[in-house]
């Protein structure tokens, strides 16, 4: 991809998504494209007609009738982020949760609610209610530009549904598209004085319980100066409570909520994106991270984490492994049978560090819904993707979250850095002299038919013993090794443990080429333009 000339500037105003025309088409535009759930729920523009109020109305009573064919009889959790489209959205959910007398918790005061604190909440009311099981809804297309939105249905295991139930609700989401009176509605003020809908404090409890899962004490005694810059999301009113119960010197440089989001600086495209992955997007906290031991982001609905350490924005994979090496090395009470979780693109460091701590990696593939059994069952201590998004188990080894949790891991690298003394991209420089430098990357490139029929009919076995970049291909895939699920595409490792693997994108008409090299940037290279065509034949 072309660098833009902008990446990293502020948003010019021509940038700028006009909010009233973006929400008029919301509650008048048309539905012109069907109900779709890629990796992460439904998601699209009113613009381009794929999230209009239809939309979300389908998919919130196909919810219901999904939860009541499971005989969940618990309330269900409704959140949502900071994009324009999410608050539009939120409203339409809950006028049809509550015409279908569906007991509905919302956060108190209309807060903005993180996916990973609608994940906490939904297990821990389970805990206490076996009985009568919660399950959730949190409104938001993650860290996509501000024109988009997007729905996401968490069942009561707390995390990402599951494909059985996210091909139920997409199916009957569809046919409810196509018959819009079928679907029973109120009025938004009868909506929010209804009986059955209950609003809570959402902070509180989660804050309270972060120190379960992250030793803030710790922290705290350090003394460690750290910064924090929201990226206008969901959680930007957690830290000042966070801050306030477990004695952080915690400094929040941008606590502004704007759902045009022009405070933020353009992605590496040019466009507007809150990811904090990106130096780009991130170029803001960049510019003042030296002022802080530590300072970090997350995107708008808090299931990611980017680590400023050294000055540098930590590439997720590097913070992954770091995360992982540290984590198996101080947490005496986890199940010592239990598991690493990673998807099969994230990074093979992953796989070198947690076998030299003695432990298993469970590889699946690119989606956060296949870890969630096994993070509720604590046969998996960790689950993490290479976009930036993890979760793991508390202190004590029992269950935190079943979704991505950006507080636990940003608050994480601070623990790293009070334990240790060393900051942790130092500590990941110390794991490469260990496990070897990688050079990663991924290339995106539209989809043809061509390429689609040439992925389907590919035959992989056929790729073991040929050369890619003048190396012997040793192994390849269309499973993933750890639960041997469909990777929708292939991986192909190398004799020095480079590899590559392709796959069409779950959200948009790409196919995605990742490549990891163990052998420098120009083997890497090499790695990137022969496998498409030993794959494609291009």
């Amino acid at each position: 991809m072309t660098l833009d000339p902008l990446a990293g500037q502020l948003a010019p105003p021509a940038k700028i998504v006009n909010l009233a025309r973006l929400m008029a088409e919301y509650y008048q535009g048309q539905p012109l494209v069907p109900v779709a759930f890629g990796t992460s729920g439904h998601r699209g523009s009113a613009f381009k007609g794929s999230f209009n109020e239809p939309h979300v109305a389908a998919i919130t009573q196909a919810v219901v009738e999904y939860r009541k064919s499971q005989g969940y009889k618990g309330p269900l959790f409704l959140g949502y982020d900071t994009h324009a489209l999410s608050e539009g959205a939120w409203r339409t959910a809950l006028e049809v949760l509550v015409a279908q007398a569906i007991p509905t918790i919302i956060s108190q005061d209309q807060e903005y609610s993180p996916t990973p604190v609608i994940s906490f909440l939904i297990l821990e009311h389970n805990r206490l209610h076996p009985e009568a099981l919660a399950d959730g809804i949190i409104i938001t297309p993650s860290h996509n530009p501000p024109q988009d939105g997007g729905i996401k249905y968490n069942p009561p295991s707390g995390g990402p549904a599951d494909v059985d139930a996210t091909g139920w609700i997409e199916k009957r989401a569809g046919e409810l598209l196509k018959k819009p009176e079928s679907i029973k509605r109120v009025p938004l003020y009868r909506a929010l004085t209804a009986s059955h809908v209950e609003a809570k404090n959402f902070i509180t409890p989660f804050v309270e319980s972060l120190g379960q899962v992250v030793d803030l004490k710790l922290v705290s005694e350090a003394k460690l100066k750290l910064g924090v810059d929201p990226l206008g999301g969901s959680g930007v009113h957690f830290w000042e409570p966070i801050a306030e119960r477990w004695g952080l010197n915690i400094t929040v440089v941008n606590p502004i909520v704007d759902p045009s989001f022009s405070f933020m600086t353009l992605d590496a495209d040019g466009a507007i994106r809150m990811d904090c992955s990106s130096p780009y997007a991130m170029a803001n906290l960049l510019k003042i991270g030296d002022l802080f031991d530590l300072a970090f982001g997350n995107d708008p609905d808090y299931d990611r984490h980017g680590i400023v350490s050294g000055g540098q924005l930590m590439n997720p994979n590097h913070y992954l492994a770091t995360a992982i090496s540290y984590l198996l090395a101080n947490r005496p009470l986890w199940p010592k049978t239990a598991k690493i979780g990673k998807t099969l693109v994230s990074s093979s460091v992953i796989n070198r560090v947690v076998t030299g701590a003695g432990r298993e990696v469970y590889e699946t593939p690119v989606g956060f819904k296949w870890f969630v059994k096994g993070l509720l069952e604590k046969t998996l201590l960790f689950g993490g993707e290479e976009s930036a998004g993890a979760t793991f188990l508390k202190m004590d080894g029992t269950t935190w979250t079943t979704d991505k949790d950006g507080f636990s891991m940003t608050l994480l690298a601070a623990e790293i850095l009070a334990k240790t003394g060393r900051a942790p991209h130092e500590i990941y420089a110390s794991l490469t002299e260990k496990y070897g430098t990688t050079d990663y990357g991924r290339v995106d490139s539209d989809l043809t038919e061509s390429d689609k029929n040439a992925l389907a009919k590919f035959e992989v076995a056929s790729l073991v013993g040929q050369k890619c970049a003048g190396q012997t291909i040793v192994e390849a895939w269309t499973k993933a090794p750890g639960n041997q699920a469909s990777i929708g595409g292939l991986k192909a490792i190398l004799a020095d443990g480079s590899w590559f693997a392709l796959r069409p994108s779950g959200t948009e008409p790409k196919i995605k080429l990742y490549v990891e090299s163990f052998s420098g940037a120009d083997f890497q290279a090499q790695i990137t333009q022969d496998a498409r065509a030993l794959v494609l034949g291009c």
